[in-house]
């Protein structure tokens, strides 16, 4: 299965970055890593995660975020990467907005 990161999940991760990399040099880059090796496992595992918000919602490994995603055709496209420490109600705000 092919996967697609949508620009709105690009910038998700791109904040999410920024955020880690002021805590400690080096940990915006782990974060990364740990969140596309999450993301590419998709071309496997995507539809066994549960839904929520009418997604599929995957929990990251090893930091508080989950991917949100659906499936169309032979393509998972990734909708949104947000911090489960976030409201409810912002999160779907969020996605009802992509």
């Amino acid at each position: 299965m092919r996967i697609k990161i949508l620009s709105d999940a690009e910038r998700d991760l791109s904040l999410a970055y920024l955020f880690y990399e002021r805590q400690s040099k080096g940990l915006g880059s782990y974060f990364l890593d740990s969140l596309y090796a999450d993301i590419d496992s998709l071309s496997f595992f995507a539809g066994i995660h549960s839904r929520v918000f009418g997604y599929f919602r995957m929990l990251a490994k090893r930091f508080p975020f989950a991917v949100y995603y659906r499936i169309v055709d032979d393509t998972v496209l990734v909708y949104a990467v947000l911090d489960c420490r976030r409201n409810p109600g912002g999160i779907l705000e969020r996605l009802v907005k992509g």
